[in-house]
């Protein structure tokens, strides 16, 4: 068995290979469409339908209430924070996940969604928004009658 030493040189790529850069940035064109990674900027995020709800669930930790902003625009929701930047003097990171910074989320709300009727709740470092459907888009089951 042979050892082989290399030697790293440096790379446009801030000391990444041009596989990892390639890696990195399919990712963040794919994400939005395949969800492989979240975008940086952004919160995580889940969009779901019940019977008589549509629920977004969005990973916000470490922030509380005070501290996330939520409006409604005729259908479009957006949520947004900010996260302070940590002095990074004397520290040589080995791997950066937290986003810092500014962070943003806009969605489109489908149109059964009562933006009026909108609740919001933050528990464990998770969003809930319950958005309750507006009456006539609520499934209604009719009863038959025998004649």
């Amino acid at each position: 068995m042979a050892l082989v030493r290399t030697r790293t040189l440096p790379t446009p790529y801030g000391g990444r290979s041009l596989l990892d850069e390639f890696d990195r940035m399919f990712n963040e064109v794919t994400s939005p469409m395949y969800g492989a990674e979240t975008p940086r900027g952004t919160f995580a995020a889940d969009l779901y339908e019940t019977e008589d709800a549509v629920v977004l669930e969005m990973a916000v930790p470490g922030l509380t209430a005070d501290e996330l902003d939520i409006s409604v625009e005729g259908r479009t929701l957006t949520l947004a924070a900010s996260l302070p930047e940590r002095e990074s003097e004397g520290r040589r990171y080995l791997m950066q996940g937290i986003v810092r910074g500014d962070l943003n989320r806009t969605l489109r709300l489908p149109r059964n969604v009562d933006t009026d009727a909108i609740e919001a709740s933050v528990r464990h470092g998770m969003l809930t928004l319950h958005m309750p459907k507006v009456a006539e888009a609520k499934v209604r089951k009719i009863q038959i009658n025998n004649a």
